[in-house]
């Protein structure tokens, strides 16, 4: 018996035990409600900026509970209508709390002049807060307090007044602000004009062509940069004055700060990646220095270096350099600051689009021009027949060659066009200088061949500008049905013009034919003749043609 009473006495003993661990859990349970208020959210839903009251865009409280038909988003509207009804004589009494039970359950009562504002129930509280209804109370009743100074400002007009004031005086200094920089600005541009007039300044004169007055134009986007930092401080000083826009002013304020954290965080992160970029490039220029310095001896002829001529070595160089930049570019791209970045990227996209397009002509003149250059079939000086131009070479570009003609006119070939044709160079077989020049007559069967190659040989030796040590050569090009076509090449001296010698050839050949009273025409006969039109044996040598025993 005594056992058995003993074991009935410690089940008791662990029942009453586990009751007390029960509820000393539920007591907690429900005093973690009691631990906790429903404080503004840091980053809100739609439905938690319904349920919040706000003031002057500031976050008082967030209201949770639901009583009877009252929802939560009900009560804030109810409390914005009671905000909107306070006159000035109820904004300049603070905000009292009063100790209340409603609902079956504790609340604080936030009344202002004797008129409720707000009623905060525990359930009204959120867990997450950890405070006790007191405290929270005593959160929103400060966040009420602050506000109603804006509350007592909006309704002083005494306030509005010297804000306004405030308002025209800081706009007065911002319009003398704006004067004084105009004013030193226009000084300064003088002075530095007058400088460099005078050939004065720290950079050297030679260049200001190029560059023009660099320190006006830096002083110009110093000024343009302090005015709209005083524009932006301004208007951020201005909404602080009243108390319907106070919230844009320290939202101004709160913006940039963070905008120059983010600037200064970006430089600081991107320094390193810079650095690396830096290398990449500071490698590629060293590389292309020892390039151009092997090129420029091959240019010269001081190295030779198999299948590299020095006519081609100027497009060398570009190909290389691009290249080689290209490579640098694709090896430095990763290293950019905001080279993952969707804009980096669409940009990126969008120029490889554009380049695609619009090269699809350009590649081709571009490869054509290569082709002109690397097969050496011209070079800049030559002087060659395209078509119905004929003229000096003066550029080979990447997508065209120019070539002056003898009307002093430039014509521009599309190198394709140039590739896809006949080129004929005239000054090819002749690297010392000068260029061939050949002219045809066609004379009648009745005249002695050896006197037209006489008198063609003479009219060559009267011309000026052609090189008699280089023999005049004259052909006979074919036996026509009524007459032969002859045709007589020179040698011009460097530098003639192919044009003007031509012409005074031409005018040598007519008078000289004239002098022997030889006809240049090119017969034809629509009836026989009635004597055969022959050469007999003794004109063979007319004049000024010589026999070979009896030279010239």
């Amino acid at each position: 018996m005594g056992d058995s009473r003993l074991r009935v006495m410690e089940l008791l003993a662990w029942l009453r035990k586990g009751r007390l661990c029960v509820l000393l859990a539920w007591l907690a349970f429900f005093g973690s409600f009691h631990l906790q208020a429903a404080e503004p959210r840091q980053m809100p839903s739609d439905q938690e900026k319904a349920r919040t009251v706000f003031i002057f865009h500031q976050p008082v409280v967030m209201l949770q509970a639901t009583f009877g038909l009252s929802t939560p988003e009900e009560r804030v509207l109810r409390i914005r209508n009671t905000l909107r009804s306070l006159n000035g004589e109820d904004i300049r009494h603070p905000v009292q709390i009063l100790s209340v039970q409603r609902y079956g359950q504790q609340g604080r009562l936030f009344v202002i002049n004797g008129k409720p504002l707000m009623l905060l129930s525990e359930s009204d509280l959120d867990e997450g807060d950890d405070l006790t209804l007191d405290q929270a109370a005593q959160r929103v009743l400060a966040r009420f307090n602050t506000q109603r100074t804006s509350l007592a400002e909006q309704y002083s007009s005494s306030y509005l007044a010297i804000a306004t004031l405030k308002v025209v005086a800081g706009t007065a200094v911002l319009i003398l602000l704006y004067y004084a920089a105009f004013t030193s600005w226009a000084k300064v541009k003088a002075y530095f004009t007058a400088r460099i007039l005078l050939k004065k300044g720290w950079i050297p004169y030679r260049w200001r062509s190029l560059l023009g007055a660099v320190e006006v134009h830096l002083y110009a986007i110093l000024i343009i940069f302090l005015s709209i930092v005083a524009f932006y401080l301004w208007l951020s000083w201005l909404f602080r004055l009243y108390p319907w826009t106070r919230i844009w002013g320290e939202s101004l304020g709160d913006w940039s700060v963070d905008v120059v954290q983010k600037i200064a965080l970006a430089i600081v992160s991107a320094f390193p990646g810079l650095m690396i970029v830096a290398i990449i490039f500071l490698i590629t220029a060293f590389i292309l220095k020892l390039l151009k310095i092997l090129l420029k001896r091959v240019e010269t002829r001081k190295t030779q270096v198999p299948g590299l001529h020095p006519e081609t070595v100027g497009a060398t160089r570009k190909l290389i350099s691009v290249m080689v930049w290209l490579f640098a570019l694709s090896a430095a791209y990763p290293f950019l600051p905001g080279a993952n970045s969707l804009a980096f990227k669409g940009v990126s996209v969008f120029f490889g689009l554009m380049l695609t397009l619009g090269s699809a002509g350009v590649m081709n003149h571009a490869m054509s021009g290569l082709v002109l250059i690397y097969s050496r079939a011209l070079r800049k000086g030559d002087v060659i027949r395209i078509g119905d131009n004929e003229g000096l070479v003066s550029e080979i570009g990447m997508l065209a060659t120019k070539i002056i003609t003898r009307e002093s006119y430039v014509v521009t070939v599309p190198n394709a066009v140039v590739v896809s044709g006949k080129i004929t160079n005239l000054s090819a077989q002749n690297p010392g200088g000068g260029v061939n020049l050949t002219t045809s007559v066609t004379i009648g069967y009745d005249t002695p061949w050896r006197q037209v190659h006489a008198m063609l040989e003479l009219a060559a030796s009267r011309t000026q500008g052609i090189d008699l040590q280089h023999k005049p050569l004259v052909r006979q090009l074919s036996l026509m049905d009524w007459y032969i076509a002859y045709e007589l090449q020179v040698h011009l001296r460097p530098g003639e013009s192919l044009a003007t010698v031509r012409s005074e050839l031409h005018s040598h050949i007519q008078d000289v034919f004239n002098e022997f009273n030889v006809q240049i025409m090119s017969p034809n006969f629509v009836n026989q003749p009635e004597t055969a039109v022959m050469v007999t044996q003794d004109n063979w040598f007319a004049a000024p043609a010589s026999p070979p025993d009896n030279p010239k």
